[in-house]
């Protein structure tokens, strides 16, 4: 917990860097532009089908009646509009996660392992190639997650905890394995990802509720089309920052694993040949006394003369 929660205060410190605030405007450029060209071509049409669609249908139309009977005909305006939003938020957010793990986390890493890790080796565990495979899939797993929990969304309690979770999930597998793919060889990476599974889920949780933060502006931006632009650019930019947040914290809180793993030496078991050295002999105990000098034995006289008979 203790690395947890120093791995937060230093992203959030790191947020305040001129560099990463620079880095934050090239998905908010990118993202930003195509969320405003969608809105400003496809936005009524999307309404207006939506409209028709929940007319169409007999459940909806009979919920739609019982709103005018109760005098709701105000909610009943705002309705289409909100499931518009509802439905293109998670495209946003999807969009916000790769173009953040692709534009701003290697930059990120590299500002975190230069100025607090500059002696931590980089092994290169996992290429570009590697790492749009692995975040265009779990995306995909992710889409296919939320499509499928739509229906529980209509549950007041649960609506609050399953998209968070799915994008948690999303945001730690994406973002640990980024931050760990330039330094990490492919078995370290494993290895901390499996002892770590619980910090790291924890930071991803964490995250996928601060990125359902900006979502209220898209709320209030289905009411008040007048300022409809300006709050799209904003909700987009919160999520970029929110993104890169979240990838900070994922970096420090794994570089600094990685350096405790290495200097334990825990990185596996050996590869190499096994060398037996032989047994050495046992060394005599030194606190014996060691046994008495025996006397040096005089040589026979030769300087005597012999006496003759």
């Amino acid at each position: 917990m203790r690395d947890l929660i120093d791995a937060f205060w230093r992203a959030t410190a790191y947020c305040l860097h001129p560099r990463v605030i620079v880095l934050s405007l090239l998905p908010l450029l990118l993202v930003g532009a195509l969320t405003f060209a969608a809105g400003w071509f496809f936005y009524e049409a999307a309404i207006d089908g939506v409209r028709a669609t929940m007319e169409g249908w007999l459940l909806t139309s009979a919920f739609l009646q019982w709103l005018d009977s109760m005098g709701a005909q105000g909610f009943r305006a705002v309705l289409a509009p909100m499931i518009v939003v509802a439905l293109a938020v998670p495209v946003i957010v999807l969009l916000s996660l790769v173009l953040v793990a692709l534009m701003m986390t290697p930059a990120l890493v590299s500002l975190v392992a230069r100025r607090r890790f500059p002696m931590l080796e980089r092994k290169h565990g996992a290429g570009l190639a590697s790492s749009v495979a692995f975040s265009l899939g779990h995306t995909l797993l992710a889409l296919l997650l939320l499509a499928g929990s739509v229906p529980l969304w209509l549950i007041p309690p649960l609506v609050l905890v399953i998209p968070p979770l799915i994008w948690g999930w999303l945001t730690y597998r994406v973002m640990a394995f980024d931050a760990l793919s330039d330094h990490a060889s492919a078995d370290e990476r494993r290895l901390l990802l499996r002892q770590h599974r619980w910090p790291l889920m924890t930071i991803g949780v964490v995250c996928g509720y601060l990125g359902a933060a900006p979502s209220l502006l898209w709320a209030v931006s289905a009411i008040t089309l007048v300022l409809a632009p300006i709050l799209i650019v904003a909700s987009v930019w919160l999520y970029t920052l929110v993104f890169a947040f979240s990838s900070l914290w994922f970096t420090h809180y794994g570089l600094a694993a990685l350096q405790r793993l290495r200097m334990a030496g825990t990185t596996g078991p050996a590869t190499g040949p096994v060398v037996v050295v032989d047994a050495v002999p046992p060394v005599p105990d030194l606190r014996s006394p060691p046994p008495p000098a025996l006397p040096p034995s005089s040589p026979p006289s030769s300087s005597s003369p012999e006496r003759l008979s």
